[in-house]
């Protein structure tokens, strides 16, 4: 007593379809993967650096803590590169206000201006 199921035809194009996303599904996270961790081997080179090395670029060490503390595949180097535009530019705001009113302004005025 043999019992016969009806065989389906699946195209082989469409396994083969099915394993080429799966294997570029994978192929994308190994290589994001691998692309974290360089990333953060580069920032890892900010730790050795003393304060006024790091002001010189931009940030600070609670900077660089902070950056080491999100999770392992964000990018590092994207918050410390956000965290540099941000003080250059308040930088640059606060000397274009000293020109044009010939003073610095208040650590008041500076504050009710930040977003």
């Amino acid at each position: 007593m043999s019992a016969k199921f009806p065989m389906l035809p699946i195209a082989g194009g469409t396994l083969i379809g099915v394993f080429a996303s799966l294997l570029a599904l994978v192929s994308r996270w190994l290589k994001e993967l691998a692309e974290a961790r360089r990333h953060r081997r580069e920032a890892n080179a900010l730790i050795g650096l003393d304060q006024r090395m790091l002001a010189d670029i931009g940030i600070t060490r609670a900077d660089v803590r902070d950056a080491f503390s999100e999770p392992f595949w964000d990018d590092p180097t994207a918050l410390l590169r956000e965290r540099a535009l941000e003080r250059r530019l308040s930088h640059a705001v606060r000397r274009a206000e000293f020109s044009i009113s010939g003073r610095m302004p208040s650590q008041h005025q500076v504050r009710r201006q930040a977003p």
